[in-house]
């Protein structure tokens, strides 16, 4: 593909400026420039990221786990021995709960776990897994005014996420049509009208440069075999890009096989350079869109928390910090299992963990 540079407006005289249509398109040349390199970054980066996570962070989460799990048994044999008051044997009781729920959520079916867990828990796994969903569908149904229906399917938070997601499309599906209905009863306005004749001028100017494609690159016109596969592919792409209306792809490919250049668009009128700039403006904001669902699919594969703005460019350094603290987590894992064979030592941690609880409920209580 060639670079936009061959696109952007100049001045037509040194010194002059440059029409702010003129400088509107320049700029939105420009970030959709940026947007589509940000946007083949992450495709390539995320294929090499998700090798070096399956080569060197999955190995890590299986010791993890199994550190995990060796930690719940040894909080069973823990909990066995006396000498540990009420208040001690409650919190390793929560301990053991929260790690073996923990562990049965992401690893599934654990029989050895459940009985742990059944055994110190309150409530039986199931029951509470049950209840924790039917907690967090009521909670999605107060925010979001959905009705998401009964429990049945709903076994663990993907499952309740991709109800909510389906339920929020068809919402948004079904507000559209009422608004569509609602539009075509009611008179348009002037305002409205307007903006239809310039989204109409837009299409048809996009229309435009897709004929003039058409008309140079049609492969039945072409005797040699030779040109007529490589138009072939040309129209391919310019089938393609009308298809999505990607004016930009369309003007460069009009660089490429010389229907315009440079002065082209310098000379335009200004309201060519508008409805050109409306359909820019369009696949910026498509590919803004599409770059933030990269970005959120990327977390949601890896586990990562969204929304911190992640550089495709430095995926690599995501791996490294992510490979650093699970290994001090496996170290910590380690530590805390000698820690179970010193009583004294265990105590004292039971104590600045009651602490550290009470702390973060406080943090939480309502003012």
């Amino acid at each position: 593909m060639l670079r936009i540079d061959a696109l952007q407006v100049a001045p037509a005289q040194a010194g002059a400026a440059l029409s702010p249509s003129q400088k509107r398109f320049n700029t939105l040349l420009r970030k959709i420039e940026q947007a589509r390199v940000t946007l083949a970054a992450w495709h390539e980066n995320i294929a090499a990221y998700r090798q070096a996570h399956a080569e060197v962070l999955r190995p890590l989460q299986g010791e993890l786990l199994s550190g995990q799990r060796q930690w719940v048994l040894a909080l069973d044999v823990v909990l066995d021995q006396r000498g540990w008051t009420k208040a001690e044997r409650d919190t390793l009781r929560e301990m053991l709960c929260e790690a073996a729920g923990e562990l049965l959520e992401a690893r599934g079916e654990d029989e050895q776990l459940k009985a742990l867990f059944d055994k110190h828990a309150e409530v039986d796994f199931d029951t509470e897994q049950r209840e924790k969903m039917k907690a967090m569908k009521g909670l999605a149904e107060a925010m979001t005014g959905l009705d998401l229906g009964d429990e049945e399917g709903l076994e663990n938070d993907a499952a309740l996420f991709e109800r909510l997601e389906q339920s929020l499309q068809e919402q948004v599906a079904a507000e559209q049509a009422q608004r569509d209905a609602k539009a075509a009863r009611r008179r348009k306005s002037a305002a409205q009208q307007r903006r239809e004749a310039e989204a109409e001028q837009a299409t048809q100017s996009v229309r435009e440069v897709y004929r003039k494609l058409a008309s140079a690159l049609h492969p039945d016109r072409e005797p040699d075999e030779r040109q007529r596969e490589a138009k072939t592919a040309l129209m391919q792409r310019v089938n393609q890009a009308y298809e999505t209306n990607d004016l930009l792809v369309l003007l460069e490919l009009q660089l490429q096989i010389e229907q315009i250049d440079a002065s082209h668009i310098a000379n335009a009128s200004e309201q060519r350079l508008k409805h050109y700039n409306k359909v820019l403006g369009d696949q910026l904001a498509e590919l803004k869109l599409e770059l933030e669902h990269v970005e959120v699919e990327f977390c949601m594969e890896f586990g990562l928390e969204p929304g911190w703005g992640f550089n495709p460019h430095k995926l690599g350094q995501v791996l490294e910090q992510t490979s650093r603290q699970w290994r001090a987590e496996l170290n910590g894992q380690q530590r805390d299992l000698r820690m179970l064979s010193d009583v004294a030592a265990t105590k004292r941690w039971l104590k600045r963990q009651r602490q550290q609880r009470r702390e973060a409920e406080f943090d939480f209580l309502p003012f």
